[in-house]
């Protein structure tokens, strides 16, 4: 049963609301979900889905962070994350100072590579070792690229800026994230290359898909189609329009538009076919394999959790596929499961998550709501929920 005292979203959403004036009735009347859900979220009898969460947020103006609760600064400090936050942020802060008389940086092959290894690590979920390298090789790359600009070492530096957003997206850090999104379009404007260009767009609208603000998601990735038109057909550009548009179909799942959500998702596949598994173009994972797995993210996102369901029985995960990538499908798979009432799947899953990926999977909003639902539908809680519930903070 829930506890009156107890913080978690649904009591942040009934604070939030409160401040402004609102009932219970009248927040349910701006967003298109029941009062009676609305209760049962606020009492924390029912988990908050993204999407509710995003549409709350969207309907009090205030951040979705303000409702999750992000970072969670207990569990940060904990894992010594909290204390890498500042450097990011200070080695973000110092890109228009030019070169630092201080550094003699190595060749430009070597950044590269270092760049790259920062990329591995976060598809491998290695959150502390990416965020522990990344400001000493901002602030080797910064210097290598002002003393002897290039396209390689501008692209090199627009890599690690893209790193430094997902550190800060998986730590729940969504302000820094937007500093090195910005910082990732200065460099690749300096690297001339409308493939990083595109794939700052598309993460770009992943922000604000986050934020329920799905027009502007939507007109980004419009966007990012528009920079690609500048490069030649390669595999390359095609890899990258493939992810955009499976970008596009989860925000048209947000909002409730399953005709584009479909047509996305065969421009996506066809696409796929014709690139097949793509991992080395910008460490985006398109392929086939991506493609199901969005196929099930989007009728999650629709509430379609039987469909989902039955797209991800027929899923099979490369065991070379991305870690952060799997770990994400089982935490999605986890809220189908648990929405279709089949919650010793749903842990199953969650606890797959938390095997592949333990740093992304703690501070992953959805898997934390994941499992509190579990918590609050199981009549006695088993040994497993009960240390997952403890290690997120619950």
């Amino acid at each position: 049963m829930p506890f009156p005292d107890e913080e978690h979203t649904g009591t942040r959403i009934a604070h939030h609301r409160k401040r402004t004036g609102l009932t219970q009735r009248g927040l349910a009347q701006r967003i298109p979900y029941s009062y009676s859900l609305l209760t049962q979220v606020e009492s924390g009898h029912k988990p908050a889905s993204p999407d509710l969460v995003a549409a709350v947020a969207k309907a009090l103006c205030i951040d979705v962070t303000a409702l999750t609760g992000q970072p969670y600064v207990t569990e940060l400090q904990q894992d010594r994350l909290a204390e890498l936050i500042r450097p990011i942020r200070e080695a973000l802060d110092l890109y228009d100072l030019g070169a630092d008389p201080e550094i003699t940086p190595r060749p430009a092959d070597q950044l590269r590579t270092s760049a790259d290894h920062l990329c591995a690590q976060i598809r491998a979920t290695k959150l502390y070792d990416a965020a522990l390298e990344l400001p000493a090789a901002i602030a080797e790359i910064t210097t290598a690229a002002h003393r002897t600009p290039s396209s390689q070492l501008w692209a090199t530096l627009a890599s690690t800026y893209r790193t430094a957003h997902d550190v800060s997206v998986k730590l729940g850090y969504y302000d820094l994230s937007t500093v090195a999104l910005d910082r990732m379009d200065w460099a690749a404007a300096r690297a001339s290359d409308p493939l990083l260009g595109a794939v700052r767009q598309y993460m770009r609208a992943l922000v604000y898909f986050r934020e329920g603000e799905y027009s502007i998601g939507r007109r980004l990735i419009s966007s990012g189609h528009g920079i690609l038109e500048q490069a030649p057909p390669t595999h390359e550009r095609h890899a990258v329009t493939g992810q955009l548009h499976l970008g596009a179909s989860i925000i048209a799942a947000r909002a409730s538009d399953e005709h584009a959500v479909a047509t996305h998702l065969a421009e996506a596949g066809s696409y796929a076919d014709q690139v097949g598994e793509a991992k080395d173009v910008h460490w985006l994972s398109f392929g086939p394999t991506n493609v199901a797995v969005h196929a099930v993210s989007a009728h999650v996102e629709m509430r379609q959790y039987g469909k989902a369901l039955r797209y991800a029985a027929e899923l099979e995960i490369p065991d070379d596929w991305a870690v952060s990538r799997a770990a994400h499908f089982h935490v999605d798979q986890a809220r189908a499961q648990m929405e279709a009432g089949r919650t010793e799947a749903a842990l199953k899953s969650i606890v797959r998550a938390r095997r592949l990926a333990p740093q992304q999977t703690r501070y992953h909003s959805g898997a934390r709501e994941t499992i509190r639902g579990l918590v609050h539908v199981s009549r006695r809680t088993p040994d497993t929920l009960d240390h997952l519930a403890a290690w997120v903070g619950l």
